[in-house]
């Protein structure tokens, strides 16, 4: 076999260049604008409850001028939910605060729950995107957020903060014991703060983190919780076919990066992959942004009576077209 000539080493070296770049420009200007809507179908009620919608929001990463993330999120509330839960990173600009609160739009009607995430509190800085291969790698953190001016407008329009507290309520007649805790990404959470059994009497024991870390979620399980709620990973953000995620930003392993999975013998733990990006790596591959539609069934497991547990539904609907 005769060596290849100089010409067809450019000609492959200029194909190999285009392919990246229109790679390149896919992840930043069509699939990170790609918004989608999954809906998914959990049994973690107890029996004899009601099912209960829960729109899952999370790393919204906010910028001033993002119009159509903005359009797609006050779509949302078409969706009719009857509990909003948002867990984190809202914010990547100082000046974010009314983009956020104007595109939740009617959802801040609705009974919500939050809490904060490491761009709530501190505005992204330009990373070397190697470093998020090392899962203890230095976080540098960039000036302050007005995380307090964020809280106020959620709370005063009825949202929940559930940050190292536990909160009791009842929505569409189901029966909520709450609870949540600071970030783990910054090391803030403060679990025994909550720690505990929740109500035996709720039909639903929740529990919401940022970032999924393993230490957070063993606790959760430990108290007798039924669903936690996450975001934070971006879903891998950068994704290979038939590979899935390659780096997942915590501690938590790549099978678990989005969607809804089991963790322990009892409790479902849902990350959602995120509707934003940092504006310093814009961009996503085979990971479109989303929020999701969770509807809650109840687990007929702890029935003896009635038949073996249901596994969780997913699929993905109401694309970029927007929510009809």
């Amino acid at each position: 076999m005769s060596p290849l000539s100089q010409q067809q080493i450019t000609r492959s070296a200029v194909a190999a260049a285009g392919v990246g770049a229109a790679g390149l420009a896919y992840a930043t200007l069509i699939e990170r604008n790609a918004f989608t809507l999954r809906e998914v179908t959990l049994p973690v009620l107890e029996p004899g409850s009601a099912s209960l919608r829960v729109l899952h929001l999370s790393d919204l990463h906010m910028m001033p001028n993002q119009r159509l993330k903005q359009a797609w999120l006050r779509e949302l509330d078409e969706l009719d939910p009857d509990l909003v839960v948002n867990t984190g990173d809202n914010l990547s600009h100082q000046r974010a605060v009314p983009a956020v609160v104007q595109s939740l739009g009617g959802l801040l009607a609705r009974p919500g729950l939050f809490v904060f995430g490491s761009n709530d509190y501190f505005a992204p800085k330009p990373k070397n995107p190697l470093k998020y291969f090392k899962k203890n790698h230095k976080r540098v953190h960039g000036e302050p957020l007005p995380w307090q001016d964020l809280r106020a407008a959620f709370t005063e329009r009825g949202w929940l903060d559930a940050t190292h507290v536990r909160r009791e309520f009842e929505v569409a007649g189901v029966r909520i014991a709450a609870a949540g805790v600071d970030d783990p990404h910054l090391h803030r959470d403060r679990y025994e703060t909550v720690a505990g059994r929740p109500n035996p009497l709720a039909n639903l024991r929740l529990g919401l983190t940022h970032s999924p870390e393993p230490r957070v979620l063993d606790r959760f399980a430990e108290d007798g919780y039924d669903l936690v709620l996450a975001g934070h990973t971006h879903g891998g953000q950068l994704c290979l076919p038939f590979y899935g995620a390659l780096v997942t930003n915590c501690q938590i392993d790549r099978a678990r990066v989005k969607g809804a999975s089991q963790w322990g013998e009892h409790m479902r733990l849902h990350v959602s992959a995120g509707i934003g990006t940092s504006p310093y790596a814009p961009a996503r591959f085979c990971c479109r942004p989303e929020a999701t539609l969770l509807t809650l069934v109840a687990n007929q497991d702890r029935d003896p009576e009635s038949g073996p547990e249901t596994g969780a539904e997913q699929h993905v609907s109401r694309s970029e077209a927007g929510v009809r």
